[in-house]
Formats: structure tokens, sequence, C-alpha cells
């Protein structure tokens, strides 16, 4: 198996061979992050290269950045032919360390890597990232399989630990954001209120998430139907930026509400940070979150936001001072924090002020991939 796009690279003095693997085909937070990370460390003369399931999004969009790819079938957790696959890719492109963001990955790679007979001298190191605050089901790809676990937030490596985790084999590194597209003194804000026939006057409150029932939409329409009748939230109208399994039900119970005149399903839109430039409140009433980047890229934009206090959530922001913080699945909660919000537009303006300063401190791209980087070489010299 050959690997596009890397015939002929050779690493400069003191650059590294990252290889990331992902068995999933989709395209969500995980995947965006892999991406970004692959472009940092590329911008720091490392060579990466990216295997992934053939059709896979990340692989589409690594090829289309220039990284070098190989496509890898891997169809179950337990299967060789992939195995071998991945070993051969590993050691043609000579790999220091090896990546995995999913279990099914993690198993394929962690065993390809520590073939015996597949390198001649030094294996790859293999580093487990995890995205997700979900149960997991085995230690074994976290105790056994990787020298080290990424954890993207601190709630994150609280729960690895309370699973028996060993506290010295997860580190934490948030995710980063790439703040030069989250840029509002260089992104036009899309006319939403034209766009829609809203008034000049219209508090426009938005969420950026895909339509599935873990991100809470079904929360934010309670809520909103709290707003009509509350003078506070006369002028409040929502917009919801995504697509997903629930869009047809969320449609439906937007009419059981009555409330089409109030909020408004965008779709799938490429051009979420001039969405975000043209909302007064980012709001994502998530039932479940490892960490919630999209709250950060909100706050990045000058807004400010109101989350759930679940996972990684609360360290997104600063409450009262970036945003609020409401129970999940609270509806009457939701609604009295975006009153309080869409009725202060001064109070708006402070806290959005407040969140771009502390977002562009805490979660700036370079300083994952510095964390990253530094975790690589550790395990190098270990």
């Amino acid at each position: 198996m050959s690997v596009a796009g890397n015939a002929g690279l050779v690493a400069p003095s003191g650059a590294l061979s990252i290889v990331h693997t992902e068995s999933s085909t989709g395209w969500g937070g995980q995947e965006n992050r892999t991406l970004n990370e692959c472009l940092g460390m590329r911008a720091r003369g490392h060579r990466v290269t990216v295997v992934a399931q053939p059709g896979a999004r990340l692989l589409e969009r690594a090829a289309q950045a220039g990284f070098a790819t190989a496509a890898v079938r891997m169809r179950k957790s337990f299967d060789l032919p992939a195995v071998f696959h991945l070993a051969k890719v590993l050691r043609e492109v000579r790999a220091d360390v090896v990546n995995t963001h999913s279990s099914r990955d993690t198993t394929l790679a962690g065993l390809a890597a520590r073939l015996p007979l597949a390198y001649p001298g030094r294996r790859p190191r293999v580093v487990r990232t995890r995205h997700l605050i979900l149960p997991i089901t085995s230690t074994f790809t976290y105790a056994r399989l990787p020298d080290q676990v990424v954890a993207v937030s601190h709630a994150v490596r609280n729960y690895l630990l309370s699973k028996g985790i060993a506290g010295d084999q997860v580190t934490t590194v948030p995710t980063g954001v790439d703040f030069t597209r989250f840029d509002p003194g260089q992104t036009t804000a899309a006319d939403l209120r034209g766009e829609l026939g809203l008034p000049a006057d219209a508090v426009l409150v938005g969420t950026v998430a895909i339509l599935r029932k873990k991100k809470g939409h079904h929360v934010l329409l309670e809520a909103a139907a709290r707003l009509r009748d509350d003078p506070r939230g006369a002028q409040v109208r929502f917009v919801f930026a995504g697509d997903g399994p629930q869009t047809d039900n969320l449609k439906a119970r937007i009419a059981e509400l009555h409330l089409q005149d109030r909020i408004f399903l965008l779709g799938l839109r490429r051009d979420i940070p001039a969405v975000m430039a043209g909302l007064d409140l980012f709001v994502l009433p998530t039932l479940e979150e490892a960490l919630g980047t999209s709250y950060i890229e909100a706050q990045a934009m000058g807004l400010p936001v109101i989350g759930t206090r679940v996972g990684g959530v609360p360290e997104t922001m600063r409450e009262g001072e970036t945003g609020l913080l409401v129970p999940a699945e609270d509806a009457p909660a939701l609604a009295e924090a975006i009153a309080t919000l869409a009725s202060d537009g001064q109070r708006r303006h402070t806290m959005g002020e407040a969140g771009s300063r502390f977002v562009r401190e805490t979660y700036c791209l370079e300083r994952m991939v510095d964390g990253m980087e530094a975790l690589y070489r550790r395990l190098l010299v270990a």
C-alpha cells in the first residue's frame, strides 16, 4: 500500500513523523480538531500522514489540504488485514507517533504499532485522543494499548480517572480554535434579519450544532414558547444553524408550539463565522459535551453565551462574566437566562468583550499544538 502524497518527503532535522488514524467516516468536532492539529504540526515542520476509511470526510479534507493520506478499510475492531495494512503504512512513513481518535482505529493502529516484526528499531508511540464524554465499555484501549491518552477537557480526564485509568496515563490538552477564522474584525456579518424578513430591532438568539437530540434543541423550543409570553422576550427570535436526524421532529414541534414566526431553521451553513457575527446571543442547551467548541467560537466572535452544567461546558466560559449556565433539560431556567440577557444590551456587550479575551488566552490553536508537540517529544525520549 502506498501513501498518497508522501513520496520523496524527507523530514527536516528534529521533525517528527506523525500519523493520525480515524475509523469514523463523518465530520464533527473531533475530525475538525484532528485536521487543525495536522495543520499546526505541519507549520512547525513535522511530517503528517492521515489514515482513515475509504470515503471518510477527514481523508477527503486532509488530501485537499495537501497532506499525505492512506485509505484503510477498518471493518471491525479485530480486523487482521487492517492491522497489517496499518503496520505497512506506519513502517513506510517511519512513524514516530500514531495518534488514534476512535475506538476501532485505536485497537487496530495500537496493535499495528506493536507488531514485533513490523519495526526493525523502536516502535511508534501510540497516543489516543479522547474527544467524548460518553461511557466507555472497556479500559483496554485506554490503559493497555496507548502509551498516553489525551483528554480534550478536564471533565473528560476526570471521567477516565473515575473508570480506573491511571492519572499518569492521561494528559489534558484542550481543543484549540483557529481564531483567524473566528475574528469579528475580519468577518462580514450575515444579514440574517434581512434574509429572514425580521425587524431591525429583533434580538437574534442563535445556536450552531448538528440537529441531534443530545444537543438540546427541543429544550430551546420549550424555552422559546415560554418567552413568547414574557415581555422581555417580545423581540427575541431564534435561528438554528445545522442539519441532522432531528430536523423533521423539530419542524413538527415548532408547528405544534406555533413558533413558526419566532424560530428559523437555517440548515447547514458554510458561513458559520458570518452567522455568529449576525447574532446577539449564542445558546446551546446541550445534554452532554466533552468540551463545547461552539461556545469558544461564539465568544471569539464577541458573543455572550448560555450553556448547560454538563461535561466540559463550564470550562469554556467564566460563569456570570462571559456567559450563563443552566441545568440541562431545564426549559424554565433556560428561558429566564435568555430573557435576562436579551433585555440587557449593555450586559451582552460587556460579556461578549470579556468572553473574547478569555477564549483567545485559553483556547488558541497554538496552545493546543504546543501541548501535543510537547507530549509527543516526551514520549519519544521516555
